[in-house]
């Protein structure tokens, strides 16, 4: 006795690129919030250290460079309990000749369609980034 599978081919196809082409779009979203926030961490490390080394002094640069890092990142979307920003000097005080200012950015970036009822914290990818951005040896002692 023949069966008739006339028309199952397209009901098995369409259950079957529902099922790969949800966790594919998943994916793809995930992927693409952690490389916004890794673009985004690099720029505000960037601009960071430029804002922080052309400052008139060290009390000013602390700000401008808090500034401007915030800036860039409110500018990717990245919220402001999501990150850290951290400046290192080396090579001497901060905005002395042959120093450099070191700026480290820290990102968590949430992974999309989580919900809050499942409990605690919702997972995140931490993304990092460090600029270093030197002062120059002939230019004035601002420190």
């Amino acid at each position: 006795m023949t069966r008739n599978e006339r028309g199952s081919a397209i009901v098995e196809m369409t259950w079957l690129g529902i099922l790969l082409l949800i966790p594919l779009a998943y994916v793809m979203l995930s992927v693409f919030e952690v490389q916004r926030a890794a673009y985004g961490a690099s720029a505000a490390g960037r601009a960071a250290g430029r804002a922080y080394v052309q400052s008139p002094d060290v009390a000013s640069a602390q700000q401008r460079g808090s500034a401007a890092a915030a800036l860039v990142l409110e500018d990717h979307g990245i919220e402001a309990g999501a990150r850290a920003v951290s400046v290192d000097c080396t090579g001497g005080p901060c905005l002395s000749p042959g120093s450099s200012v070191t700026v480290t950015v820290d990102v968590w970036a949430d992974l999309p369609f989580v919900p809050d009822f499942l409990g605690g914290a919702r997972p995140a990818v931490r993304v990092s980034s460090t600029h270093t951005e030197p002062y120059g040896r002939f230019r004035e002692d601002r420190s």
